[in-house]
């Protein structure tokens, strides 16, 4: 119906032509006279009725199209889940067997995830040779995008301590109350320093109704590890990757969870990808939708537009 709007053309383009065509209604001797008459504002507004009777078209054209607006309402009920992401930022993390290493790759996957999980409290966690809460469980993922990337190598001493990280997440939903709670463990290495053994954590983790994801992340064989050499300048050198993977294998299993290997960047998306699967909200939705008309309006204004213009014809705008 919008295409109606289209009959502005002829009636613009009749009006021209009419104009163009002149003709006197009236025969005159002479016109002399007229060439010092003074130019007034309906001059000028001669044309006004022409174009109120384009909106008015118009006008018409958006009614017939019948405009409306939409409510919706729903009642949404929600099985929340609270999910603490436990990342080691040890020295080993920055090897280059991932682009541009494995810190960075696996705070780019973490911020994808966390993306997803739209209404649920997440919380992160960073260990090394300690732990600490880089950010507490929250909603509020613009503040918790930017803890993320500010998860750097150094701001603590060096090391693996797996079973300190776990400990320090699990104590983040000890007091939680959502029906479901989540831990993503994600390391390189073995644990090597920490006051808390790895299985013990999981088994309070267990204890709390904790499932615990583990993630071993590097590739198989050897991978280019940075170091700096007597000038200051950053090299590498082929290590061998060494996590101990049946550790993360316990303490997925005490817990209900399950333990995944990523090589690359691509495994780790897909590692994500299915954890996130796999702890999905429940959601369930009563939807209404109500629609409001708005054609009467429309055509109110068009009717008045048609009025002036009448009036304005016949009255202050009348020709011979």
């Amino acid at each position: 119906m919008l295409w109606l709007a289209a009959l502005v053309l002829p009636v613009v383009g009749h009006y021209i032509w009419l104009c163009k065509q002149g003709g006197a209604a009236v025969k005159m001797t002479t016109t002399a006279s007229l060439a010092t008459a003074p130019r007034t504002v309906r001059t000028v507004l001669r044309h006004l009725p022409v174009v109120l009777r384009c909106v008015a078209i118009v006008l018409i054209s958006v009614a017939l199209a019948r405009p409306q607006s939409s409510e919706q309402l729903s009642k949404t009920t929600v099985e929340g889940i609270d999910i603490v992401l436990a990342l080691d930022v040890s020295g080993t993390m920055l090897a280059a067997d991932f682009e541009p290493n494995r810190l960075e790759a696996a705070k780019d996957v973490a911020a994808k995830f966390i993306a997803d999980r739209q209404g649920d409290r997440i919380g992160l966690v960073a260990f090394a040779g300690e732990s600490y809460t880089q950010c507490p469980l929250t909603t509020d993922q613009a503040s918790l995008q930017t803890l993320l990337s500010q998860v750097e190598f150094g701001v603590i001493d060096d090391g693996t301590a797996i079973g300190l990280g776990l400990a320090t997440a699990v104590n983040r939903l000890r007091e939680s109350e959502a029906k479901s709670k989540v831990i993503i463990l994600l390391t390189d290495g073995v644990n090597n320093v920490g006051q808390v053994a790895p299985l013990s954590a999981a088994e309070i983790a267990a204890e709390y109704g904790i499932r615990v994801y583990t993630i071993g992340v590097g590739k198989r064989g050897y991978a280019p590890y940075p170091y700096q050499d007597a000038w200051g300048n950053v090299r590498y050198q082929q290590m061998k990757v060494e996590i101990d993977e049946q550790i993360l294998t316990d303490i997925a299993a005490k817990t209900g969870g399950e333990y995944f290997r990523a090589t690359n960047k691509n495994t780790l998306k897909e590692v994500y990808a299915k954890i996130n699967t796999l702890e999905k909200s429940r959601i369930e939705t009563d939807e209404y939708v109500r629609y409001n008309e708005h054609f009467v309006g429309y055509l109110l204004w068009a009717l008045a537009v048609l009025v002036a213009e009448f009036l304005l014809r016949r009255l202050w705008l009348n020709t011979i």
